[in-house]
């Protein structure tokens, strides 16, 4: 008889329990607002970009700073699509070369060779093509812009998700073949959470490259065709058309808050869910904090509104234990006759794409032009060659001693940011007057543009690095006095070295890159050039010569690939045979 009240009572309660838990807070309230404003924010952006194309000769770029945040909202939009496809890019085309051998053979030489190709030689051939997919629309140059944007974010981030995969502790290796793992759920369990530290760090730099470029992304000019997109960009490059010192400036606040504004809301509370995954048997003194975070945790709505994807990812990890089950099969014999038939593709294919560009140059220029674009090739690798050795020592050890301290990180994480992304189109004014007034030699004093943007790919990947030195393994060194440059030579440099070897090639190719718009510089009516390869495709794109844009591309490409070969690719082996802490 007393079954019914107690079950009544034990409905009641677990109602009360129910409310208790998704009953609505004030976080729910200022989360609710915060998302809704993004996805306000995010709508009217889309909306802009799929305008028609005729809207940007009736409405052009202007200098009303009262324009700048729509702009800003343009040019943020345009980046974290740029960021997304990054991500997507990375996952799939950096862990087939790090976990196929034969797909290595491939994928590695061809991010060598699209780093190095300019982000003016994409667009050369790529506005065309997007345009061409919407005649009539702005979604077209929108796509060709957002792809630029993805050629200055996406190689980074694929090297560094490729070392971290190819760094894992051997411990760790050994676990997941003990438990028979998937290469789905492999992925999931120990890939990427080991691999998501440094891939934070790297898309926070490679959202500052985007800044970098994004004047020659939103500002599009191949020989006769001239697009200019609402955006920072433009209004940037309007700015420095018509030698405007205050919008200039107007354009680095509007850079600057947009930047503090995705930092608080997006990167630092990334930051912070990232360091659980950080490899080390000891906890840290400090963990980075973040009130985005914070808040987004105490929310109760939100987990149940997010329930039912929480429920499809556990229905795919169920479904994948089949998977997980067939895993302990034997080892397949790998066949000697098909890997030399991939060798021969591969070497087939490339050799097919050498002969179409001989073909393609020859039939345009002469020898002399081949020999005069080497020349200028060399001129330029000096001058990338000085100036990373320069970078690296002022970075490495400034690198160290931030990445060991997490408040310090965190307090300077957006400062770096803004450093990284500050368009050394900016200073570009002042490198002309200062040049011209005290008579400098263009070929000297225009190099440091080349580095201004690259250079901090080192620092964050240092940072990274030093940031993912197990706690435990620096306990130790304190423990046993390591000191000075035992310290170094026994826990930092190990510790950092992979790390550094990715931020020094991306920023080694980002150099390449940055001497198209370094080593020719104009400010109003003057116009300053520096002897190098950069500015040697810079001018044959502005005239609109496709056969020297395309002689040009293709030696960067072979100095880049060469450079890459015979110093930063026995510089990863040695890290991965010798220098892993784990």
């Amino acid at each position: 008889m007393d079954f019914v009240p107690q079950t009544a009572r034990g409905l009641l309660s677990l109602s009360r329990q129910w409310r208790g838990r998704v009953a609505p807070s004030w976080a729910d309230a200022i989360a609710f607002l915060l998302l809704a404003g993004g996805a306000v924010l995010v709508i009217r952006g889309a909306e802009g970009m799929i305008a028609p194309l005729s809207r940007l000769h009736i409405a052009p770029v202007t200098l009303d700073p009262a324009n700048l945040p729509g702009y800003a909202l343009r040019t943020t939009l345009r980046m974290f699509a740029a960021l997304g496809a990054s991500l997507v890019f990375t996952f799939v085309v950096a862990t087939l070369a790090a976990k196929s051998r034969r797909a290595g053979m491939v994928i590695v030489p061809a991010l060598d060779i699209l780093q190095s190709v300019p982000i003016l030689g994409f667009l050369t051939f790529t506005v065309t093509f997007f345009m061409g997919l919407f005649p009539a629309s702005q979604l077209g140059v929108e796509l060709a812009a957002i792809f630029a944007i993805f050629t200055s974010q996406a190689w980074n981030m694929a090297f560094s998700f490729y070392q971290s995969l190819r760094s894992v502790p051997n411990d760790l290796e050994e676990v997941a073949d003990s438990f028979a793992l998937s290469p789905w759920r492999r992925f999931i369990r120990l890939d990427l959470p080991f691999a998501t530290p440094a891939l934070v760090w790297n898309a926070m730099m490679s959202m500052s490259g985007g800044w970098f470029f994004v004047v020659a992304s939103e500002a599009i000019s191949v020989g006769d065709t001239r697009i200019m997109l609402p955006g920072i960009g433009s209004y940037l490059a309007l700015a420095i058309d018509r030698q405007d010192f205050v919008s200039v400036g107007w354009a680095v606040a509007a850079m600057a808050v947009v930047i503090l504004l995705y930092d608080q809301f997006v990167f630092r509370p990334v930051v912070v869910w990232a360091d659980r995954f950080r490899f080390e048997q000891t906890a840290s003194a400090h963990r980075p904090r973040s009130w985005a975070y914070d808040l987004f945790r105490r929310t109760r709505l939100l987990p149940v509104i997010f329930a039912p994807l929480t429920a499809l990812g556990q229905a795919l990890m169920t479904l994948d234990r089949r998977v997980a089950q067939r895993a302990r099969r034997e080892p397949t014999e790998r066949s000697d006759a098909g890997r030399w038939l991939w060798l021969a593709l591969v070497a087939g294919a490339v050799g097919w794409a050498v002969w179409l560009i001989a073909g393609y140059v020859a039939h345009n220029l002469s020898a002399g032009d081949v020999l005069r674009a080497f020349g200028l090739g060399v001129i330029t690798m000096v001058r990338v060659l000085v100036l990373i050795a320069l970078a690296s020592l002022i970075w490495v050890p400034i690198g160290v001693w931030i990445g060991l301290r997490p408040r310090w990180a965190e307090r300077l994480q957006p400062v770096a940011q803004f450093l990284a992304a500050f368009p050394a189109n900016v200073l570009f004014p002042f490198a002309v007057i200062a040049i011209v007034h005290w008579h400098l030699n263009p070929d000297i004093w225009l190099s440091p543009l080349m580095v201004l943007g690259t250079q901090w790919y080192i620092l964050f990947n240092v940072i990274a690095g030093a940031s993912a030195i197990p706690n435990d393994l620096r306990e130790a060194a304190g423990m046993f006095g390591v000191r000075r440059w035992q310290w170094w030579r026994s826990l930092a440099i190990p510790g950092i070295f992979p790390y550094y070897v990715t931020g020094a090639l991306t920023a080694s190719g980002g150099s390449w890159n940055a001497s198209i718009v370094a080593e020719l510089v104009m400010w109003g009516n003057q116009k300053l050039t520096a002897t190098g390869l950069g500015a040697y495709i810079a001018q044959a794109t502005a005239d609109g010569d496709f056969p020297r844009v395309t002689l040009g591309i293709a030696v960067m490409s072979i100095f880049v690939i060469g450079f890459n070969r015979q110093l930063w690719r026995p510089l990863y082996a040695y890290a991965d045979r010798r220098l892993r802490l784990g």
